[in-house]
Protein backbone atom coordinates (compact mmCIF):
# COMPACT_ATOMS: atom_id res chain seq x y z
CA UNK A 1 0.00 0.00 0.00
CA UNK A 2 1.41 3.35 -1.01
CA UNK A 3 -0.62 5.45 1.44
CA UNK A 4 -0.41 4.85 5.17
CA UNK A 5 -3.25 5.92 7.42
CA UNK A 6 -2.43 6.98 10.97
CA UNK A 7 -4.94 9.05 12.95
CA UNK A 8 -3.85 10.14 16.43
CA UNK A 9 -5.97 11.42 19.32
CA UNK A 10 -3.89 14.41 20.41
CA UNK A 11 -5.96 15.38 23.47
CA UNK A 12 -5.49 12.06 25.23
CA UNK A 13 -2.09 12.79 26.74
CA UNK A 14 -3.36 16.15 28.01
CA UNK A 15 -6.59 14.82 29.55
CA UNK A 16 -5.39 11.45 30.93
CA UNK A 17 -2.46 9.63 32.50
CA UNK A 18 -1.79 6.68 30.17
CA UNK A 19 -0.99 3.59 32.21
CA UNK A 20 -0.87 0.67 29.74
CA UNK A 21 -1.33 0.34 25.97
CA UNK A 22 -2.81 -2.46 23.86
CA UNK A 23 -3.14 -2.89 20.10
CA UNK A 24 -6.50 -4.27 19.02
CA UNK A 25 -8.01 -5.24 15.72
CA UNK A 26 -11.32 -3.63 14.82
CA UNK A 27 -14.28 -5.12 12.97
CA UNK A 28 -15.30 -2.91 10.05
CA UNK A 29 -17.74 -3.30 7.17
CA UNK A 30 -16.82 -2.82 3.49
CA UNK A 31 -17.83 0.83 3.19
CA UNK A 32 -16.15 1.66 6.50
CA UNK A 33 -12.74 0.38 5.43
CA UNK A 34 -13.03 2.33 2.18
CA UNK A 35 -13.71 5.54 4.13
CA UNK A 36 -10.79 4.73 6.43
CA UNK A 37 -8.46 4.39 3.44
CA UNK A 38 -9.63 7.85 2.35
CA UNK A 39 -8.59 9.11 5.82
CA UNK A 40 -12.09 10.11 6.95
CA UNK A 41 -11.84 8.96 10.57
CA UNK A 42 -12.05 10.86 13.85
CA UNK A 43 -11.29 9.34 17.25
CA UNK A 44 -11.36 12.63 19.18
CA UNK A 45 -14.54 11.83 21.16
CA UNK A 46 -14.16 8.04 21.18
CA UNK A 47 -14.10 5.80 24.24
CA UNK A 48 -14.29 2.06 24.88
CA UNK A 49 -16.80 0.13 26.96
CA UNK A 50 -17.69 -3.45 27.71
CA UNK A 51 -20.90 -5.17 26.66
CA UNK A 52 -20.83 -8.49 28.42
CA UNK A 53 -17.31 -9.82 27.90
CA UNK A 54 -16.71 -7.97 24.62
CA UNK A 55 -15.04 -4.59 24.19
CA UNK A 56 -16.55 -2.00 21.85
CA UNK A 57 -15.33 1.41 20.73
CA UNK A 58 -18.09 4.00 20.95
CA UNK A 59 -18.47 7.41 19.34
CA UNK A 60 -15.69 6.87 16.78
CA UNK A 61 -16.70 8.73 13.64
CA UNK A 62 -16.06 7.13 10.25
CA UNK A 63 -17.64 9.25 7.49
CA UNK A 64 -20.05 7.58 5.09
CA UNK A 65 -18.42 6.35 1.90
CA UNK A 66 -19.18 8.78 -0.93
CA UNK A 67 -19.70 6.01 -3.51
CA UNK A 68 -21.71 3.81 -1.14
CA UNK A 69 -25.29 2.81 -1.91
CA UNK A 70 -28.09 1.83 0.45
CA UNK A 71 -25.62 -0.50 2.16
CA UNK A 72 -23.63 2.41 3.59
CA UNK A 73 -22.80 2.33 7.31
CA UNK A 74 -23.79 4.54 10.26
CA UNK A 75 -20.97 7.00 11.02
CA UNK A 76 -20.93 6.61 14.84
CA UNK A 77 -21.98 3.01 15.40
CA UNK A 78 -20.36 0.81 18.06
CA UNK A 79 -17.51 -1.25 16.61
CA UNK A 80 -16.17 -4.43 18.19
CA UNK A 81 -12.52 -4.60 19.18
CA UNK A 82 -10.57 -7.83 18.73
CA UNK A 83 -8.37 -8.72 21.68
CA UNK A 84 -7.33 -11.99 23.29
CA UNK A 85 -9.39 -13.34 26.20
CA UNK A 86 -6.49 -12.71 28.57
CA UNK A 87 -6.23 -9.03 27.53
CA UNK A 88 -10.00 -8.56 27.75
CA UNK A 89 -10.11 -10.07 31.23
CA UNK A 90 -7.19 -7.90 32.40
CA UNK A 91 -8.89 -4.74 31.10
CA UNK A 92 -12.28 -5.69 32.56
CA UNK A 93 -10.82 -6.29 36.02
CA UNK A 94 -8.87 -3.03 36.04
CA UNK A 95 -11.78 -0.93 34.78
CA UNK A 96 -14.17 -2.34 37.40
CA UNK A 97 -11.67 -2.34 40.25
CA UNK A 98 -9.92 1.02 40.08
CA UNK A 99 -12.30 3.27 38.15
CA UNK A 100 -10.00 3.56 35.17
CA UNK A 101 -11.17 4.09 31.60
CA UNK A 102 -10.13 2.82 28.17
CA UNK A 103 -9.37 5.46 25.54
CA UNK A 104 -8.32 5.03 21.87
CA UNK A 105 -5.03 6.79 21.18
CA UNK A 106 -4.09 5.81 17.62
CA UNK A 107 -5.96 4.38 14.61
CA UNK A 108 -3.83 2.94 11.81
CA UNK A 109 -3.69 0.43 8.99
CA UNK A 110 -0.81 -2.04 9.35
CA UNK A 111 1.42 -3.39 6.58
CA UNK A 112 -1.02 -6.25 5.89
CA UNK A 113 -3.84 -3.76 5.25
CA UNK A 114 -5.72 -4.51 8.49
CA UNK A 115 -7.29 -1.75 10.58
CA UNK A 116 -5.83 -1.54 14.09
CA UNK A 117 -6.62 0.64 17.09
CA UNK A 118 -4.17 1.36 19.88
CA UNK A 119 -6.08 1.72 23.14
CA UNK A 120 -4.76 2.79 26.51
CA UNK A 121 -5.85 2.14 30.05
CA UNK A 122 -6.08 5.67 31.40
CA UNK A 123 -6.77 7.65 34.55
CA UNK A 124 -8.25 11.15 34.29
CA UNK A 125 -6.14 14.17 35.21
CA UNK A 126 -7.24 16.93 37.55
CA UNK A 127 -6.92 20.58 36.57
CA UNK A 128 -3.68 21.02 38.52
CA UNK A 129 -2.19 18.02 36.68
CA UNK A 130 -3.11 19.65 33.37
CA UNK A 131 -1.36 22.86 34.42
CA UNK A 132 1.78 20.85 35.20
CA UNK A 133 1.62 19.28 31.73
CA UNK A 134 1.35 22.73 30.14
CA UNK A 135 4.36 23.95 32.15
CA UNK A 136 6.46 20.97 31.07
CA UNK A 137 5.54 21.48 27.41
CA UNK A 138 6.42 25.18 27.63
CA UNK A 139 9.79 24.35 29.19
CA UNK A 140 10.57 21.82 26.45
CA UNK A 141 9.64 24.37 23.78
CA UNK A 142 11.89 27.03 25.38
CA UNK A 143 14.82 24.61 25.58
CA UNK A 144 14.40 23.62 21.91
CA UNK A 145 14.33 27.30 20.89
CA UNK A 146 17.51 28.04 22.81
CA UNK A 147 19.25 25.09 21.11
CA UNK A 148 18.51 26.47 17.61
Amino acid sequence: MEKTISIKNKRVSFEYFLLQEFTAGIMLTGTEIKSVRDGKVSIADAFCSFRGNELFVMNMHIAEYSLGTIYNHEPKRARKLLLTKRELHKLLVKVKERGLTIIPTLFFINEKGLAKLTIALAKGKHSYDKRETLKKNDMKREIERSMD
